[in-house]
């Protein structure tokens, strides 16, 4: 099954854009394929402002979240699978949600288990009076 996060990213944000929120992403900035300016990361995070007029082509896609910005006036590329989104919320409130650390199940390659049940008693009706 795949992850719903990148469903609920693009929900939360449509809700807050259509509010006049301004939407913002917390991203663990230490996960593998997440490209940011390194020089706003703070221990280990960045708070990313992806409003539609800070941003340009933003992308909410379920393999990466893509879009391009200005850093200190600096265009850049920012690249952020959405495993790597901590949370999505809004500036003025702070209404959004935290994303758990997720864990997908793996496949597992063992075979199922074949030791039939015990079969178990047939049910049985009683007339009550």
């Amino acid at each position: 099954m795949t992850s719903n996060r990148p469903y609920l990213i693009r929900a939360l944000y449509e809700w807050l854009v259509d509010n006049d929120l301004t939407p913002h992403l917390l991203v663990d900035a230490a996960k593998e394929d997440v490209v940011v300016p390194v020089q706003f990361v703070e221990e280990g995070r960045i708070v990313l402002n992806v409003t539609p007029t800070a941003v340009r082509g933003l992308q909410l896609g379920n393999d990466y979240i893509t879009f391009n910005a200005r850093f200190g006036g600096t265009p850049m590329d920012v690249v952020v699978p959405p495993e790597a989104v901590l949370g999505i919320y809004a500036r003025e409130n702070g209404r959004g949600m935290l994303f758990p650390d997720e864990v997908l199940p793996e496949d597992d390659d063992t075979p199922p288990d074949d030791d039939p049940k015990p079969p178990r008693d047939r049910p049985t009706l009683k007339v009550v009076k």
